[in-house]
């Protein structure tokens, strides 16, 4: 039997995923209204093709508890958040969750990290956890770390299909670990030792932070000569070794507008590329809310109250709403004491920030100027709606005449 440990965004598909190719799954959430809401039989997020997976692992005999369970593997899948003054791992999550773990768990038992950490953090916070607790690893029990490689959007598919690393100390281990992710991962799965997974992970999601940097920094550079860095993109990946990213009003989510900063934390005389790229991508948003300003005087527009983002999540078609570039945006217009943008975002149900709708049409009828922050397909298939609106496109999504870009 395998007790995952956090059914997040990460956790849950893992185990429903499990549970559903026939692996013996209980999940654990100190979350009682999670685990309530899980029991009653529903899903607690949006995501394509989850309601599917779950009906099966539920068919499948998955159970859900707030109880730890005693059994021979544990996977740990916690969220990992950074500090934001000193940039580096807050590993509490996961060390919480693995002394927990130590409090049931038998001798020879496989704890297995799934959370993303940075290079060393379970050689510094995870060995002693273990070790304080009379665990001798490698003898009484083992350690393993699978970094998880799945996007919102797009989760049951990546967990079927993309690849995967497991990182242990002994090879034997981490190729038992591989069969049972092989029991679903349809990927290549390669075992390694625990601080190159570690690092592994954090450097995919860095090489993503730093070239979508770079696209925001062309945008900058040509708004400020009035050149079209949409044009000037596609022009270039023409060319056969060049593939620039587009731009954006930020970097949200948890892994790439977070990650990197693992790195910058650890490495802070070393890793200066990925620091500036990470603090390009943090200042997008107020990049946009001063475009929102420009846009607004052009236009002759002083009320920012009939001004409306549309968007809230941090990445299109989902409900994840972490670091996103609108939350950000809507943090940096307090320090500037001027409240009053109105939001919208079909996926987001409940109120979560002032003035926000749950209703296009009443949104779009209060708003003069309308900021795509999004590009959810609601707003793509309702592109005639804008037609009268002073729209900032802020991906390049709407063809329209006359609408402003980032």
């Amino acid at each position: 039997m395998i007790n995952v440990i956090g059914l997040g965004y990460i956790g849950l598909p893992t185990a429903l995923m499990m549970a559903s190719h026939g692996v013996e799954v209980i999940g654990t959430d100190y979350n009682k209204e999670l685990v309530a809401t899980l029991n009653a039989g529903h899903t607690t997020f949006k995501e394509k093709g989850l309601d599917e997976l779950f009906d099966a692992a539920v068919k499948a005999g998955i159970k859900f508890t707030t109880e730890y369970q005693v059994t021979d593997t544990y996977i740990v899948s916690v969220p990992t958040p950074y500090d934001k003054f000193s940039k580096k791992v807050d590993a509490c999550y996961v060390v919480a969750a693995v002394k927990d773990v130590m409090k049931v768990c038998p001798k020879g038992a496989t704890v297995v990290i799934e959370s993303t950490v940075s290079p060393g953090t379970i050689e510094k916070y995870v060995r002693p956890v273990i070790e304080e607790n009379g665990f001798k690893i490698g003898n009484d029990l083992n350690l393993v770390h699978a970094p998880e490689r799945i996007i919102p959007g797009n989760m049951v598919y990546e967990l079927l299909h993309n690849n995967r690393t497991i990182g242990a100390d002994d090879k034997a281990i981490g190729e038992k670990v591989k069969e049972l992710y092989a029991s679903f991962c349809q990927g290549e799965i390669v075992v390694t030792d625990i601080k190159t997974a570690e690092m592994t992970k954090v450097v995919e999601n860095t090489f993503r932070a730093v070239n979508i940097a770079f696209a925001n920094e062309l945008a900058k550079i040509c708004r400020h000569d009035n050149m079209d860095v949409y044009e000037i993109i596609r022009i270039c990946n023409m060319h056969p070794r060049v593939n620039i990213l587009q731009p954006g009003p930020g970097v949200g989510g948890h892994c790439i507008s977070v990650d990197p900063w693992f790195l910058v934390g650890d490495y802070p005389s070393l890793a200066k590329v990925i620091d500036e790229s990470m603090k390009t991508n943090d200042g997008m948003p107020d990049f946009v809310l001063n475009r929102i300003y420009e846009i607004m005087k052009e236009n002759g527009l002083k009320d920012i109250s009939r001004v409306g983002l549309y968007g809230l999540t941090y990445k299109e078609n989902v409900d994840d709403m972490r670091e996103s570039p609108t939350l950000q945006l809507l943090e940096s217009q307090e320090r500037h004491l001027a409240p009053g943008l109105k939001v919208y975002d079909p996926f987001i149900e409940k109120d979560v920030v002032e003035n926000q709708y749950h209703s296009l049409d009443t949104f779009l009828d209060e708003c003069d100027l309308v900021v795509i922050m999004v590009k959810h397909n609601e707003i793509k298939e309702n592109v005639d709606k804008l037609n009268g609106k002073v729209v900032l496109d802020c991906h390049n999504i709407i063809n329209l005449p006359g609408v402003y870009h980032i």
